[in-house]
């Protein structure tokens, strides 16, 4: 070995602090998914840690197809962006079909045989995702210099959202509808005919709002809750007990009541606010500080590509950042009553098996994008 070649530096192959800060979320969503569904699984199926079981084997089975993706590179997701979303198209399609689709809590949403079922919506958000970033880096001058430049992908948008609204799916749409405004914005739209599409997009999506019965009673209801305890305002009115009793620093771990039979959807879409019950306002904190930990790390591996020259590496990056910022912030928003409810997990930590999945996959890809600027880098 060569005088130059032990004075080398040497540069760890992965961001061990993004992984540390994965892990310290998927840990503690673990840990509050089964305080907050063991009284119900408990009561309803017999199991205590049915939910907390079933959430491990997804969590493994994540981390097993991460594993397997992370040894693709990232220029092998460009070629298959189109069959991606091909995919996505015609997994949106069959789950709106009687027989193929399963229907739970009246939404079409999941495909799957016996006690195994996967969201399509959420393999459509990382298929919008991979495509949006590799269109954008092959049309990044047409997008900055004509009118076709945001036509195209507002094509595939719109039939994307006509598909998630048979089922429907509210809440993947805005998630979908945000990150691809994002990207765009990222991407150097023209602000004229950005501004233009923002205001359409805003305007479509309140229009949607108001459209249907139960879509206009959660946007009315979340304003005053207390109007219709009981009715369309319940479950928000009992998030925002569990905030109330959590104070500074909760009522303890494992000590929540609103948890029992009270809240519901406890371990899904209204974690968060058993957090704040539980682990009260230093708890919640320490949640937002992680998501925002990550969320801007996820920017500056993807800042970093560009930089590098990794323009489909760097706009897939911004896409995931935008995913994790948007869902988080409305399922923040939706258990605090600033948002109106919809459907809508905390990201690797409610209990869902779709979700965690496709969010391992996503980590995946990052780590991939952040072990590629770090051989670029070397110069290898």
């Amino acid at each position: 070995m060569s005088p130059r070649q032990m004075a080398a530096p040497v540069v760890a192959p992965y961001d061990y602090l993004l992984i540390l800060n994965v892990l310290a979320l998927l840990l503690l969503g673990l840990l509050m998914v089964t305080s907050a569904s063991i009284n119900v699984s408990d009561q309803e199926l017999h199991q205590p840690f049915y939910y907390f079981f079933r959430q491990i084997v997804y969590l493994g089975a994540g981390c097993f197809l991460g594993f397997l993706i992370i040894q693709f590179e990232i220029a092998t997701w460009e070629r298959l962006s189109w069959f991606l979303l091909i995919m996505a198209l015609v997994a949106l399609t069959l789950v709106v079909i009687p027989g193929i689709g399963r229907s739970v809590n009246g939404s079409m949403r999941w495909i799957g045989f016996g006690a195994l079922g996967f969201q399509v919506s959420e393999f459509a958000k990382l298929a919008i995702i991979v495509y949006m970033a590799g269109y954008l880096w092959r049309h990044h001058h047409e997008i900055k210099t004509q009118l076709s430049g945001f036509i195209k992908p507002m094509v595939i948008l719109t039939v994307v959202s006509l598909l998630l609204l048979r089922e429907p799916d509210f809440g993947a749409l805005v998630v979908i509808t945000v990150t691809t405004l994002g990207l765009m914005f990222l991407a150097g739209m023209r602000l004229r005919e950005f501004v233009i599409l923002l205001g359409g997009a805003m305007v479509s999506l309140s229009v949607l709002a108001i459209s249907a019965p139960y879509r206009l009673a959660r946007m009315t209801s979340f304003l005053n809750p207390w109007a219709h305890p009981f009715d369309s305002g319940y479950q928000l009115t009992q998030s925002l007990i569990a905030f109330g009793r959590g104070g500074w620093f909760g009522v303890g771990l494992g000590k929540s009541i609103q948890k029992l039979f009270y809240l519901p959807e406890a371990h899904t879409d209204f974690l968060f606010a058993v957090i704040a019950e539980e682990l009260g306002l230093v708890g919640t904190l320490f949640v937002i500080a992680l998501f925002a930990a990550l969320v801007l790390r996820i920017f500056s591996i993807g800042r970093r590509a560009q930089e590098l020259g990794q323009h489909f590496a760097g706009f897939l990056a911004y896409g995931f950042a935008i995913w994790i910022a948007t869902q988080f912030i409305v399922s923040i928003g939706v258990n605090s009553g600033i948002l109106p409810t919809k459907g809508l997990t905390l990201p690797f930590m409610s209990y869902g098996g779709s979700s965690l999945l496709i969010h391992c996959l996503m980590i995946a890809l990052v780590l991939r994008i952040d072990y590629e600027n770090r051989l670029l880098e070397l110069g290898m």
